[in-house]
């Protein structure tokens, strides 16, 4: 049985406020999952790619917490 792993990929709007998206990975497919808007979609390759999409097209959230 595959294990399960989670990440997250999180971005802030121009408001400061904060969007994630849930990445859940087993064996070779991944879960995306928003936390803001119950957004979901299943994805085998650049599943973070598509997250950061999902973030910026729906959430207008292209700040990156981590970033400099």
């Amino acid at each position: 049985m595959p294990q399960m792993t989670r990440s997250k990929v999180s971005r802030w709007d121009q408001h400061g406020r904060g969007h994630v998206v849930r990445v859940e990975k087993s064996g070779l497919q991944r879960q995306l999952t928003c936390e803001t808007c119950g957004w979901r979609r299943s994805a085998q390759f650049l599943p973070w790619l598509k997250a950061q999409e999902h973030l910026e097209r729906e959430h207008q959230a292209t700040v990156d917490p981590g970033g400099d």
